[in-house]
Order: structure tokens, then C-alpha cells, then sequence
């Protein structure tokens, strides 16, 4: 490709995703991954696409959900174009009710979700026994199920990504130039470059373990039980993450914090004590200081943009992310919330 129009600099889900969709456009594109696509903690195991609570609605709900509506869709598009399986499935969530008072407020939000939720999806109160093989213990006796949350496979979901960038005709490199408009998705390594060229922090990198079971639940819902969420894949396997980690020496090494997340896991879930590990995982998702996503133009830098920050939330923000990055950067449109501009986070 002799001369590009946009230039993505990182392979994660922000980056990947705004590439696609701007050769959608119809955009000449040269993406640079210095390592390999989905090399951070894009390409991870876990993929829980799930929505925040529905109250209190605010720009970054109603941005996050109109993502996971987007998704089906946009994930379709990408497989198609592809031929490769992102695992994208829209299974829904089980959660457990410890007591009256999480009843209370679990009623109250499936109330809410009947107008937030616009009729796409629900929030509702079942009996745990409506699913005697896979549901967690909750002493109430009920659970919280939505139908809006969905599942893929990160690293699959990468694959798909680039297939889907080079059948379009995009360029995928380790190096080269940089031409026309350049999008910086360089996640946590790039918020910390960013916090040193501006004198002032925006940002960091939070390390979460994650572990890839053999056991085959792919047609339930995802579960989240002990702050721990369990991800059946279409592929037959059960993700269970993450830690959350400030503090770490190394990025991608796996210890005893993963091994104390099995354990919970399994008392959660007992039936998971003889499932066989198929991998150990760790990765750091970055998180801008704001917690919101960081989207919008470079601070200084005329015909250069930011996608960053997608802090455990980055894959079901990335159908959104894409279509709001590819309006500013190709038509000059600008429909990026305020709170997730960049000067948000400085």
C-alpha cells in the first residue's frame, strides 16, 4: 500500500475496531503493532460483554449500552468479512440475590430496565432453579438474569479483526510510517507515554489474571459470583477472571492470586474441582483516570486522535467506539460524550 489515509498505531480492541470500521468507509488503512495483534490484554480469555446496572443513567451507560446493542451486528460484519469466528454470542448474565435487601433493589432495576432498555433486552428476577446445573448458590433463592450481556473470545475476536482489516484491503505491519490521520491505541504503555509528554498522570495500567477451563456450558449464560465472572465460550471452554492488580512486577506472568481466584471459583461452583486448566493468563487492561474511555483529538497534535482506556470494558465499548472514532476522524463528526474526551482525563 503506497500511501494510506489513516494510520492506526496498536492492535488492541480500540485500535483493531476503529480500523475496520474506517476501511468500511472506504478508508485506506496501515495498522502498526509492534509485537502482535492483540499482544496486550486484548487478546486475552475472558470477554464478558457486560452492561452496567440499569439506574443512574448517565452518558457512559447510555454510550456502553447502545455498544452492546451495536454489537451483533458489527461482530457479524466482522466473521463475514473474516471468515474467522470472534466467539460472539449475546447469552445473557446470572447473577445471585444474598438477601432481601438485593431483592429489593434487584425488583427496582428490572423496573428501571424496562425504559432504559428500550424493550432490547431485560433485567428480571427468576428462581435459581430455573437453571439447576449452572446456577450458582444464592440464598435467596432467586436470581438476577439480563439478556443484554454477551461473550466472545478476545484473541479470537482479534484474529477476526485483522482478517476481517486485510480482506478490506488494510495494511497490517510491525513498522513503517506514519500517514494521513493517525489514531494512538496503545493501551496501558501509551497512557503512561502520554502522562510523561504532558507533565501530569492520565492514566495507568491495572493487571488482571484470568484462567481457561475445559468444561463445556456454552449455551448458559455467563455467571458473575464473588466478583468473579464465568464466561462459557462457544468453543466449549469456561473463562473465569479477573484479579485486579496496581501493583505488579511483570505483565503477563501468573502466581498465587490466580490460584486464590480458582479457589473462589470452585466454591462458587463446585462442580469446576475436576475441570482441567487449558491456560493461565495475565494481561494489563488500561485504565484512564477518568475510567471512562479516552476518545477524541491528541492534545497538541493536529490530525492525530486518541482511543485508550477501555478499562475492562474495552470489547463491548468497541462496537461504539469504532462507529464515533471513524465519524470524527473521516466526516468530522464529532459525537464523543464529554465525559469521555480526552481533556476528561487530564
Amino acid at each position: 500500500m503506497a500511501t494510506v489515509d489513516v494510520t492506526v498505531m496498536g492492535a488492541g480492541a480500540f485500535g483493531l475496531s476503529v480500523a475496520f470500521a474506517c476501511a468500511e468507509k472506504g478508508a485506506r488503512v496501515r495498522l502498526i503493532e509492534k509485537r502482535h495483534v492483540g499482544a496486550g490484554a486484548s487478546g486475552g480469555i475472558v470477554g464478558a460483554l457486560a452492561p452496567h446496572t440499569p439506574e443512574n443513567w448517565n452518558d457512559k451507560k447510555a454510550f456502553q449500552f447502545d455498544s452492546l446493542v451495536l454489537a451483533e451486528a458489527f461482530w457479524r460484519r466482522v466473521q463475514q468479512a473474516s471468515g474467522l469466528s470472534p466467539g460472539y454470542g449475546r447469552t445473557g448474565r446470572l447473577q445471585p440475590i444474598a438477601d432481601a435487601r438485593a431483592m429489593d433493589l434487584a425488583q427496582a432495576r428490572a423496573a428501571r430496565a424496562k425504559d432504559l432498555w428500550q424493550g432490547r433486552a431485560s433485567w428480571r428476577v427468576t428462581p435459581a432453579a430455573a437453571f439447576p446445573d449452572w446456577a450458582p448458590h444464592s440464598p435467596t433463592g432467586y436470581l438476577i438474569h439480563d439478556t443484554l450481556t454477551a461473550r466472545l473470545h478476545p484473541a479470537h475476536a482479534c484474529a477476526a479483526l485483522a482478517g476481517a482489516l486485510q480482506a478490506l484491503g488494510a495494511e497490517i505491519t510491525d513498522s513503517g510510517p506514519t500517514q494521513g490521520l493517525v489514531l494512538w491505541a496503545t493501551g496501558y504503555e501509551g497512557l503512561r507515554a502520554l502522562s510523561e509528554e504532558l507533565g501530569r498522570p492520565v492514566g495507568n495500567g491495572v493487571k488482571g489474571q484470568a484462567i481457561l477451563l475445559a468444561h463445556d456450558m456454552r449455551h448458559q449464560p455467563q455467571l458473575f459470583a464473588d466478583t468473579l465472572h464465568f464466561v462459557p465460550h462457544a468453543d466449549g471452554t469456561l473463562a473465569i477472571g479477573s484479579t485486579s492488580e496496581r501493583e505488579f512486577d511483570t505483565a503477563d506472568s501468573t502466581d498465587a492470586k490466580l490460584d486464590d481466584l480458582l479457589t473462589r471459583a470452585i466454591t462458587a461452583l463446585p462442580q469446576l474441582a475436576n475441570a482441567p486448566i487449558l491456560q493461565r493468563w495475565a494481561g494489563v487492561r488500561p485504565r484512564a483516570r477518568s475510567r471512562a474511555p479516552m476518545l477524541g483529538h491528541y492534545p497538541g497534535r493536529a490530525g492525530q486522535f486518541i482511543a485508550n482506556g477501555g478499562f475492562k470494558i474495552g470489547f463491548g465499548m468497541a462496537p461504539k467506539v469504532a462507529q464515533v472514532m471513524a465519524d470524527l476522524m473521516l466526516d468530522g463528526k464529532d459525537t464523543v460524550p464529554d465525559a469521555f474526551r480526552v481533556a476528561a482525563s487530564l
